[in-house]
């Protein structure tokens, strides 16, 4: 594995390639210049996710983890494109993802900013769209080896007990 670090306006950017794919991270704190480490940002171009969607769900997931605050300013896209090497366009479209579901709001030459409702509209999302799909694979798969219904939540107890004993 390849590992070389650069700083780039005060922004330490870590590369990494393994096996021909590239990975850029980026460490980030809550503001742009800050020296403080707090989240990781891994680029995969070798992903079938796009670039932007991935930019949107790291937004997303560091309003989950209150890196970002409501109405706190986040990168602007000439920003995150010079953070990442990426085409501005590419981190404009991660930010506009992120506004058409009120997840970010526009301030007219200001920039953009986590929205009070960011939080809840993100967990909505995410539980009903990634549980709905986890769920609707294990009742498939649950069919298929004759499982029961109450065997099958049975099995959801017993294996959240043990999420909760970790």
């Amino acid at each position: 594995m390849l590992r070389w670090q650069v700083r780039l306006k005060k922004i330490p950017l870590c590369l990494l390639q393994n096996n021909g794919n590239r990975y850029i991270v980026h460490y980030i704190s809550n503001a742009l210049w800050q020296e403080e480490v707090n989240a990781l940002l891994i680029l995969n171009s070798n992903s079938s996710k796009p670039i932007y969607v991935q930019i949107a769900e790291w937004i997303e997931t560091e309003i989950l983890s209150d890196a970002l605050q409501a109405d706190q300013k986040v990168y602007s896209q000439y920003q995150l494109s010079d953070m990442l090497n990426i085409n501005p366009a590419t981190a404009g479209k991660g930010l506009s993802l992120l506004v058409d579901e009120e997840v970010l709001y526009k301030k007219r030459g200001l920039g953009m900013f986590v929205s009070e409702k960011a939080k809840n509209i993100i967990l909505m999302r995410r539980k009903n769209e990634t549980l709905g799909e986890l769920i609707g694979n294990l009742v498939k798969e649950a069919a298929y080896l004759n499982v029961s219904e109450d065997e099958l939540i049975r099995l959801i107890r017993e294996e959240m007990g043990r999420g909760n004993e970790e």
